[in-house]
């Protein structure tokens, strides 16, 4: 039983878990890029591979930087990491309005600086609040990084129809690098460190969660010596492959298919934005529910079907492409608010951060073949080989799965000893 002294001294995890979401917000606003492709390609005279390299370079230094940042969060605490978030994801935006027509500031501005303060921000909240909320690991991680899907919803039509026309977009990346840096930094106020082993008053985990989860601590060393740890790691990079891919050219892909102006397509931005914010909350909840590896199935078998549907969708057809785009977005939010809960079954919640973050390295890897791949062919034929690559990637989950029935038996043979 928990001291009741030490229950009446911790702050209110909701505030939290409220102050998380803002801020996920905020640096999730990184989803809205298609917005700025065509923007970029014409003000810094580049081809579109080279414009969409910005979006690549920057979720390769946050899925970098979050491996280190899990650390960071233990070592100085989240409230001093996710403000050094904020000042960093800001200044990147901010920079970036400076820099033009070199694009490769842009790549250091926007790209490095801007995606190491995100890696920094994304995991922290992240990290905090799997301790805080040890009874709804899945239901809290995909709270976590809903706002991280949903900011884009936010930023894509203000920038799109309000900012790009009137200020250009120069001016729009100072004003965005002012606002993130507001954000972040305001949110971070609230975060705090949960005490060691900390659950709610009256809570212990049910007989479902006991069979499920590791019981024993991980450290990062120890994670990577072990398959599963892998097996996790391309499950995400898979579905990030898939998700960035789409994410990536969602805007000029929907004036190419079906004719609309890039004013009107950013509407398709707007609503993937939406569904992958819910995609986290929804499939981390669920996956408490029929268990992770079946989460991810359902994903990856949904998403065969999605993508393999998309290039028939053809000219004033605009209101069917959001039937697969809007289901895209729902599963790739959902591999991001499943995959900590997964990776806190198997390695337990104390350097659940790390070990985490570390694996966000794969979201690195997809950001870079997703992208590079639908920017580098036709749009049609990417979708098509993206479909076959979620036929493929069904049998992981499976592998999952074996690998987690095998660590309870062993645990159990072990304790039966």
């Amino acid at each position: 039983m928990k001291d009741s002294s030490v229950q009446s001294s911790v702050p209110n995890r909701w505030i939290m878990a409220g102050a998380a979401f803002v801020m996920q917000l905020a640096l999730g606003a990184v989803y809205a890029w298609s917005v700025f492709l065509t923007p970029v390609m014409k003000l810094y005279n580049v081809s579109k591979p080279q414009a969409n390299l910005t979006f690549t370079i920057t979720l390769v230094a946050l899925g970098i930087t979050a491996g280190f940042g899990g650390y960071f969060n233990s070592r100085f605490g989240p409230r001093t990491i996710a403000m050094v978030a904020g000042t960093l994801y800001g200044l990147g935006v901010f920079l970036a309005s400076f820099v033009s027509p070199n694009i490769t500031l842009l790549y250091l501005t926007y790209g490095v600086i801007g995606g190491i303060g995100l890696g920094l921000g994304y995991i922290v909240a992240l990290a905090t609040l799997i301790k805080w909320f040890p009874d709804r690991r899945g239901f809290i991680t995909g709270l976590a990084v809903a706002g991280f899907g949903g900011g884009a919803a936010i930023t894509g039509p203000i920038a799109a129809n309000l900012l790009l026309p009137s200020l250009k977009l120069n001016t729009t990346f100072l004003v965005l690098g002012i606002t993130y840096f507001v954000i972040v930094v305001a949110a971070a106020q609230f975060f705090r460190r949960a005490p060691e082993g900390y659950a709610p008053a009256g809570w212990t985990p049910t007989a479902q969660q006991q069979t499920v989860r590791s019981t024993r601590e991980y450290t990062l060393g120890e994670a990577l010596r072990t398959p599963r740890w892998y097996v996790l790691w391309l499950i995400l990079a898979l579905n990030v492959t898939a998700g960035a891919a789409l994410i990536s050219v969602a805007a000029p892909l929907a004036h190419d298919f079906t004719g609309v102006t890039l004013g009107v397509a950013s509407a398709l931005v707007v609503t993937i934005s939406i569904f992958n914010g819910v995609g986290r909350l929804f499939w981390g909840w669920v996956s408490d529910f029929i268990g992770r590896p079946f989460t991810f199935l359902s994903l990856f078998v949904i998403q065969i079907v999605a993508f393999a549907l998309m290039p028939l969708i053809g000219q004033g057809q605009f209101a069917l492409l959001f039937i697969p785009a809007s289901i895209i977005g729902l599963c790739y939010g959902g591999g991001f608010g499943t995959m900590p809960a997964f990776a806190a079954d198997f390695f337990g919640p104390k350097n659940a951060g790390t070990i985490y973050g570390a694996m966000l390295t794969a979201w690195s890897a997809g950001a870079i073949v997703g992208p590079t791949l639908i920017a580098s062919v036709d749009f049609r034929t990417a979708l098509y080989i993206i479909a076959a690559i979620m036929a493929v990637s069904t049998i992981l989950p499976l592998v999952a799965r074996a690998l987690a029935r095998r660590q309870i038996a062993a645990a159990q043979a072990a304790a039966g000893r």
